[in-house]
């Protein structure tokens, strides 16, 4: 056989599945920004920002050089890093579809060249190139030397390869709750934690402003430079002052740490591309089994009998179902335990912040028609007198009241522990269960007055439209309400200028008193135009 005859009888040479990866995600990537101009200019303006933001912060590294505590600042800064690499595919499964690796089940693929492929391919992004700044500036800030130099570069490739390989281990072994309706949830809920975790860098960049604030960072920082990968920054902070045994180790754990997350990565997309999906079928009828039962289970058992019963349980499960209601509740828990806290913090806290957890819980009583989207022309078609009115709307107000009641009272307690003094706790109990009761009424009388269609679909609340009537609704309850609770304020005030000191645990009792019915008055008042403007309130929540 000729040399010819036998070069075209060879098979030819298998594409490099790593290119082909590489090429898959900018092809996505391009497609994706093809869809929409709106799409493009978000992305560029992320890139813009994200950019300028890494610009700065590596310029401020740069000039902490020869600081005796940047070294600490370095390492807490790749720790960070690695904690925002390792939630980013909790909280946004949907931010990069490479990401899912079900994706690839049915290709002829093996585990070992996958991950190295999937490894570079996920290199590509915004993402790894602003890690990769940050890093190089801390880098920057500590290396002290040639030696020191050298070290930084391995450290820098490594710590932006323990991310992206930390980020895909993770997405990899959770993708199945990733794609269900719980991690949809959890997703909505991110933006919940994200600003949190704002509001908790802002307190310490505070601290961090003093002129001693970089020596707060160094017990921390002591046991970061063992801890992968930010002991590879810790290395270099060691390889410049000489201790080129201990910048060894913490290289070496970090190359540990990369060659361990491969491992798992390489085991859970074994496990996931061989395996069948038991959230599917089997699950389902492994549930239905264990549903089979009759009779009321769990809450439903503790709630009344009745209509009551019914949508209460019916709207406790919107609220842990529906994802723009868990968001609602989520930010109304969240915020208003943040905000004494966060006041405290800053050493100029008030027991009066404690107010934010009756508004925000409050205000949820607000357009609790329109809440119900397209289902609520099933709840209308019940709605035939206006008793029949009142009792859904009381169930609603008692279904936000079991979560509102508790929950006032623990951060009342939690501002009076951390902010005091406990002198305050009777009056700011009782405004705040006075605030509550007005909120529950005004937004009863809002919900018949100015309903506003909610949008099932996408992240707006309010349809195109109905701007005006949502804020109105809003703001006009809320202002109703303050002048609802002028009374109690009074009271307050006059006992605290004449000296009545000894009496302000009256307004405990006259607050949760006065709420009460102020809150039943004003299911009372509401009814009635609930059943008589059903029509237009159908019509008003349908828009959307």
């Amino acid at each position: 056989m000729s040399t010819a005859s036998a070069a075209a009888a060879r098979p030819a040479a298998a594409p490099s599945l790593t290119g082909v990866f590489v090429r898959l995600k900018l092809s996505l990537l391009r497609n994706g920004l093809r869809q929409s101009t709106g799409r493009t200019l978000a992305y560029v303006a992320s890139i813009v920002v994200g950019l300028l933001f890494a610009a700065g912060v590596v310029l401020g590294l740069t000039a902490l050089r020869g600081n005796a505590h940047a070294g600490a600042l370095a390492v807490l800064l790749t720790g960070l890093l690695t904690v925002g690499w390792a939630v980013m595919p909790l909280f946004f499964p949907g931010s990069d579809e490479t990401l899912d690796p079900t994706r690839l089940v049915m290709l002829p693929l093996r585990p070992r060249p996958l991950i190295v492929s999937l490894l570079v391919a996920s290199l590509v992004g915004i993402g790894p190139v602003v890690t990769l700044m940050l890093v190089a500036g801390a880098v920057i800030a500590v290396a002290d030397g040639p030696v020191a130099a050298v070290v930084g570069v391995v450290a820098a490739v490594l710590v932006l390869l323990v991310c992206v390989a930390l980020a895909r281990a993770i997405a990899t072994a959770s993708v199945r709750l990733l794609t269900s309706r719980r991690g949809r949830d959890l997703a909505v809920l991110g933006g919940l934690f994200i600003a949190l975790g704002g509001q908790g860098v802002n307190l310490a960049a505070q601290r961090l402003g003093r002129p001693d604030g970089l020596a707060v960072l160094e017990p921390l920082g002591e046991v970061l430079r063992w801890v992968p990968p930010a002991s590879a920054l810790g290395a270099v902070d060691d390889a410049g002052h000489g201790a080129y045994g201990r910048a060894l180790a913490g290289l070496a754990l970090t190359a540990l740490a990369l060659a361990l997350l491969l491992w798992w990565w390489q085991r859970t997309l074994t496990a996931l591309m061989t395996s069948p999906d038991s959230s599917t079928l089997q699950a389902l009828e492994k549930d239905g089994g264990r549903r089979s039962g009759t009779g009321a289970r769990g809450l439903a058992r503790l709630l009344p009998d009745g209509r009551t019963g019914t949508v209460m349980l019916r709207s406790l499960r919107y609220a842990w179902r529906d994802p723009k209601s868990k968001m609602a509740w989520a930010t109304a828990l969240g915020v208003g335990l943040l905000l004494p806290i966060a006041t405290s913090a800053q050493g100029n806290g008030s027991m009066y912040t404690a107010f934010w957890a009756s508004a925000l819980l409050g205000s949820m009583m607000y357009n609790q028609f329109g809440q119900d989207t397209s289902a609520f022309w099933m709840v209308a078609s019940t709605l035939a007198t206006a008793r029949d009115a009142y009792q859904e709307l009381r169930a609603r107000a008692l279904t936000l009241a079991l979560v509102a009641v508790p929950y006032v009272t623990l951060v009342v307690v939690g501002s009076a522990a951390l902010i005091g003094p406990w002198s305050d706790f009777m009056e700011v109990y009782g405004l705040s269960l006075g605030v509550l009761g007005a909120l529950l009424a005004t937004g009863a009388m809002s919900s018949a007055l100015f309903p506003y269609s909610i949008p099932s679909e996408g992240t707006k609340n309010v349809a195109p439209g109905q701007g005006a009537i949502a804020w109105f609704s809003l703001f006009g309850g809320v202002l109703v309400a303050a002048v609802l609770c002028s009374p109690l304020l009074g009271l307050t005030i006059w006992l605290h200028t004449a000296g009545l000191h000894h009496l302000l645990w009256m307004l405990l009792p006259a607050g949760a008193l006065y709420g009460l019915g102020l809150a039943e008055a004003g299911l009372r008042v509401a009814a009635p135009r609930v059943a008589a403007r059903l029509p237009e309130i159908l019509g008003a929540v349908s828009k959307g």
